[in-house]
């Protein structure tokens, strides 16, 4: 059995190992890092380089809203690439374009050969289970350790990811799967009830992490699973109980993070709130896995008379009715005038943290970030190019110069605004046109297929994508690639389900597949993908290493830099950090080559330039000193060090270098002397 249905989909254990790398990447930072996600990306392009070489395929057999969307998402990968040529932080744009990429090979790995919807639940199911024992295990350190706080900070989860909000999204993303796998009758009824179970444990350690963008995020995915997903009443029959089991441990998990957020004195009280969070959530978990499992057991094993099924059905949908006019009421209730909540909440989210007001607990005290401020320079950055962008992850040094918040984000935190600000309309046509049809085979995969599995599979690998989207609209996921690589294949997944057209004869298929007009460009461009991959992850490497070694051995530091930067001809940062080293050691002429070259790089390098600035200065040349530091103030005009520097010189007066770096870290002393 195992092995016919390999044969029918081949395509099975490619993907299979895919998910493998999905769930390596998680305890890895979340996969965000280069050096994390790069040696990943490779293996997924020689993945798809066997799905090619090796596996039956005949692209006139593709549903058309396949095609588009795999020809749309490769023009906007193109278009990444060719944004290079115009960026002024051409290193940012390649890695940009290297994402990009990755997201590439994994829609089209998932996407492009046909799935049989039991082998499809197979992938998709491993995702889910193996998320969801990372969470589990999440949730058992934090109630195990002899301080919660070293898995938490500001009182949010930021384990294992790094950054809560990408924690949030990667323990969200499946639990969208875990309903759609309780909801479906076709899988077995003990299966059901350890995705019950681990429905809850997702929700409940994702709501440890605080996110605001996962709150608004999780009404948008209930209505888009109302909407889209077949069966709505048998998810909304799995759904309600899940997130209401997962909602009785809310009061505790709330009363954790306040404790850890407060930095108690007390530390064993902190230990008390932890392991009661463990206690209500596993056993919410277990008790949400005992009745679906034996609900479902009972659905399976003695199946309801057509007649009985038909009143529970229509008494559901009372109970469902009900229950929404009584939510719908009692919100505006408990929310009060909703014209004046919009608009107090509008002006949260403009006012920034300042103006997160009447609540102690982060999830009720606001929507008050420096978000509003990042847009408004995205936007702004967007009227200025907003035919082809600035180029790929280019945004740093725009937010240098225009932003007004303390923080120095280099993205945007919103994918449409990325995609506009840094690819313009052509590349936020081509993307929407790629999710637009992407979307569209997803749906087909939901309805064509007679067999409820596909509708489980394809809808609820649809609503992870979703989410990934919905939450990504206040967040940085776009450049997460931990998160965008499993969102952009499990739509895949959902099109590999799409219905398609009878396959040729086995005569003509195979001459066709390996004519080798097509196969070599093909094979071509995923050696080249190959090979722009590894040049920015090795260099990364060797920056890792420099960083490890320089203060005893600093000419291996600039050795390895040195390779870095013929690695990566593109990226600034191996000449940053060997400019940095040469300060340490005095070494002003190494310096100031290193930080030259890191200007030739990217013209807008504000901390080249100001230690270009500061080397001059030291080295008695005035004019030019006064011209490279009043640039640097212009490039960031908020920073203080780069102002009190530029006024020092001003005045005539030598900037100390190394004050200077130090308050570059520390925001210290005065950097003047002489």
């Amino acid at each position: 059995m195992l092995l016919s249905r390999l044969r029918a989909a081949p395509i099975t254990a490619p993907t299979l190992l895919a998910v493998a790398v999905f769930l390596v990447w998680i305890p890895l930072d979340g996969g965000q890092a280069l050096t994390r996600w790069a040696p990943g990306a490779i293996v997924l392009l020689a993945l798809l380089a066997v799905a090619i070489f090796g596996l039956p395929f005949a692209w006139r057999t593709q549903p058309v809203p396949v095609r588009i969307a795999v020809l749309a998402l490769a023009a906007f990968t193109a278009w990444s690439y060719l944004s290079i040529t115009w960026a002024d932080d051409q290193g940012a744009a390649l890695e940009g374009a290297n994402r990009t990429l990755l997201y590439l090979a994994a829609f089209a790995l998932f996407a492009l050969w046909p799935q049989r919807p039991a082998t499809a639940a197979w992938v998709i199911g491993l995702w889910t289970f193996g998320v969801g024992m990372i969470a589990l295990v999440t949730l058992i350190r934090v109630g195990a350790g002899s301080d919660p706080r070293a898995l938490f900070s500001d009182g949010r989860l930021v384990d294992p990811a790094g950054y809560a909000n990408a924690d949030a999204a990667t323990f969200m993303m499946p639990f969208w799967t875990a309903v759609a796998f309780v909801a479906s009758p076709r899988v077995p009824f003990a299966l059901r009830g350890i995705a019950a179970a681990l429905g809850v444990v997702l929700l409940d350690v994702a709501l440890l992490c605080q996110s605001r963008g996962m709150v608004l995020s999780l009404p948008v995915c209930a209505l888009v699973m109302v909407a889209i997903v077949p069966g709505r009443l048998r998810t909304l029959a799995a759904f309600v109980p899940i997130v209401g089991l997962g909602a009785v441990a809310l009061p505790k998990i709330l009363d954790l993070t306040d404790a850890v957020d407060a930095f108690h004195p007390n530390v064993p009280a902190e230990l008390t709130a932890a392991d009661a969070v463990v206690r209500w959530v596993l056993v919410a978990a277990v008790l949400a896995g005992l009745v679906v499992a034996a609900v479902a057991a009972w659905e399976t094993l003695r199946p309801p008379a057509p007649a009985f099924a038909a009143r529970v059905r229509r008494g559901w949908t009372a109970i469902v009715v009900g229950c929404a006019v009584i939510g719908v009421v009692g919100g505006l209730v408990a929310v009060g005038n909703p014209v004046h909540r919009v608009d107090r909440a509008w002006h949260s989210f403009k006012g920034g943290y300042d103006d997160n007001t009447g609540s102690d607990n982060r999830l009720t005290a606001g929507l008050g970030s420096n978000r509003y401020d990042f847009y408004r320079v995205a936007v702004n950055v967007f009227e200025d190019h907003p035919i082809v962008g600035v180029g790929a992850d280019n945004f740093f040094q725009d937010y240098l110069q225009h932003g007004d918040s303390y923080e120095t984000p280099r993205y945007p935190h919103n994918l449409a605004l990325r995609t506009l600000e840094q690819t313009g309309i052509i590349g936020a046509l081509l993307l929407l046109g790629a999710f637009a049809s992407a979307l569209v085979a997803a749906w087909g995969g939901m309805r064509a297929l007679r067999d409820p599995l596909a509708a489980t599979v394809a809808g609820g690998a649809t609503l992870a994508f979703v989410y990934w989207v919905a939450h990504g609209m206040t967040d940085w996921f776009w450049e997460w690639a931990g998160l965008g690589a499993p969102a952009f294949a499990f739509l895949g997944l959902a099109c590999a389900l799409a219905p398609r057209r009878a396959p040729e004869p086995a005569a003509e298929a195979p001459a066709r597949a390996r004519n080798p007009f097509v196969l070599v460009p093909v094979g071509a461009a995923l050696v080249l993908g190959a090979l722009v991959l590894a040049g920015p992850w090795l260099a990364d490497r060797d920056v890792e290493q420099a960083s490890k070694v320089y203060a005893s051995r600093p000419f291996e530091a600039y050795s390895r830099l040195d390779r870095a930067a013929d690695l990566d001809p593109l990226t600034d940062t191996p000449a940053l950090i060997k400019g940095s080293i040469a300060l340490r050691y005095g070494d002003l002429a190494r310096a100031r080559a290193a930080f030259q070259d890191a200007l030739d790089r990217n013209p807008r390098d504000q901390y080249a330039t100001l230690e270009l600035g500061a080397i001059a200065s030291v080295q008695g040349d005035k004019a030019r000193a006064r011209r490279l530091l009043d640039r640097a103030r212009r490039l960031a005009p908020r920073d203080p060090t780069t102002r009190e520097a530029a006024e020092i010189v001003a005045k005539g007066g030598t900037v100390d270098l190394d004050v200077l770096n130090a308050r570059l870290l520390t925001k210290g002393e005065a950097i003047t002397h002489g």
